[in-house]
Order: structure tokens, then C-alpha cells, then sequence
């Protein structure tokens, strides 16, 4: 199969992803929109950073793509596409589906200048926009996602995210352990994650007088996933209007990575 543009699908990888795809309205009419069109172009806008409108003419209208990007974040296919996948990459791999431990971090990133909603000044980082809670397994996958606005503290921000992680503890059943970097250290927050999650929390910190960029143990997981997420241009800058689209094309960036080492 010769792809058009590198950020497209293979036929075997968008075969793995179509079971997984929502299906028709059950309105008693055929999908008129061919969705093989429909995700490329959406993969398209998450690589390229390109606007909707400026999409290609060899997709289907902007319009239709963004409608089905919309509606899947809405109604949270991505998410849940996205937690298939992660499963299955992770048996294919040699791995329990669920993991006993993860990496917890936080990355900012600047908005567009159009962007209002969510937004914050992250004094740390000198950056204004949103900051990225991630928890990820050992693998670098993603287990769990939250945009916030940047100048939301990172024990704040780790709380929220842990909330979410607890709401959907039947998907991590076996997630036991948890490292973070000094950012989130502090006895008050450690009781308060083992009180109310059963999760331990080990602190992974920087050796003293270090400068520069240092391979941490556990730790460097986390940072790589984000060197990945950097692969994407849409996400070296948050252009969306709302937190909930931010996250929902990080997980189509996880999508796209995790059908690459499955075919």
C-alpha cells in the first residue's frame, strides 16, 4: 500500500484500529463518509500542526474530518481506543495487560495565542499556556491523561489525575507503585496518596550538583514518552480552544505510535 503522506496508516495497521472504530448511527442509513479518509486526515492535522481548514483536498471536507474528531472526543472513543490498544501492545510485548507500576510527571506547554480557556502562567518553566499531568507504565505508555491550566501546582495537578486513575481502577487493577520527581514530594502528599489510593509513592531525585540533562532511573520513561508526543507538531503548541481536545489528541498520538509496533 503506497501512503500518500507519511502520517498515514498502513492497511494492516488501519485494519487493527477499524474493530475498535465506533460504528453507524443506528438511524437505518449506510455511513456515507468513507472513515479510511477520515482518520489519515485527522493523523494529518496531529502531525502536520496544520489548521482543519488547510487540510488537503484528497481528504473529505474539514468539516467532516473535525466533525468526527469532535465526536469521538466527545463521546470518549479516543480514550477508549487508545486503552485497547495499550493493552494489547502490552500483551504482544511479553506484559501483564494491566502494569503494577508507573511514572508520574508533568510537562507545560505554551497556547496560541487564540487560546483562552485552561490557561495559566507556570512561573517554574517560565511558560504560559497548560501543563500535561501524564502517568505512564514502563513502556512509556500512556495509563492516564490530564491538561490543566500551567499554573496549577504539581501536587494539585497529580491529585486530579489520581482521582481519575481511581475512578478507573477495574482498568489498572494491579497498579501498586508510583515514581515522581522532587515536585511532588513532600510527607503530607505521600500519606495522603497511600491513605486514600493504596498506592506507594517513591521520589526519584536528581543527583546534588548536577547540571544539564541527567538520565534519571525509572524517571527517563516518562520524559522519553514525552520526546514522542514531540513528534507531533500539533502538540508543540496547544492551538485548542479546550483542554478536553488537548487531550484527546494526545491520545490519538498514542494511537497512531502504538499501531506502528503492533504492525
Amino acid at each position: 500500500m503506497t501512503l500518500a503522506y507519511a502520517s498515514e496508516l498502513t492497511l494492516e495497521q488501519f485494519e487493527l484500529l477499524e474493530s475498535l472504530l465506533p460504528p453507524a448511527a443506528n438511524t437505518g442509513r449506510l455511513r456515507s463518509v468513507n472513515l479510511m479518509m477520515v482518520v489519515p486526515a485527522i493523523l494529518y492535522v496531529l502531525v502536520s500542526g496544520c489548521a482543519w481548514r488547510l487540510l488537503p483536498c484528497t481528504y473529505p471536507p474539514p468539516s467532516t474530518v473535525y466533525y468526527y474528531f469532535r465526536k469521538w472526543r466527545n463521546d470518549g472513543s479516543w480514550k477508549r481506543i487508545h486503552d485497547h490498544l495499550m493493552q494489547w501492545v502490552r500483551v504482544a510485548e511479553g506484559r501483564a495487560p494491566s502494569p503494577s507500576a508507573g511514572s508520574l510527571d508533568s510537562q507545560s506547554v505554551p497556547t496560541a495565542v487564540m487560546v483562552q480557556q485552561a490557561v495559566g502562567y507556570d512561573v517554574g518553566k517560565k511558560t504560559k499556556g497548560r501543563k500535561r499531568f501524564t502517568l505512564v507504565d514502563t513502556l512509556g505508555l500512556l495509563l492516564a491523561l490530564k491538561v490543566v491550566a500551567a499554573s496549577t501546582p504539581e501536587r494539585e495537578g497529580a491529585k486530579q489525575l489520581l482521582q481519575q486513575v481511581h475512578q478507573e481502577r477495574q482498568r489498572l487493577p494491579r497498579l501498586v507503585r508510583l515514581w515522581v520527581d522532587g515536585g511532588f514530594a513532600g510527607e503530607d502528599f505521600r500519606h495522603w496518596v497511600m491513605g486514600t489510593f493504596c498506592l506507594i509513592l517513591e521520589t526519584v531525585l536528581r543527583p546534588q550538583a548536577t547540571k544539564g540533562f541527567i538520565l534519571l532511573p525509572k524517571r527517563w520513561v516518562v520524559e522519553r514518552t514525552y520526546g514522542w508526543l514531540h513528534w507531533c507538531r500539533r502538540l508543540n503548541v496547544d492551538y485548542e480552544r479546550l483542554p478536553e481536545s488537548s487531550e484527546a489528541f494526545i491520545y490519538i498520538a498514542m494511537i497512531r505510535l502504538m499501531l506502528r509496533r503492533l504492525a
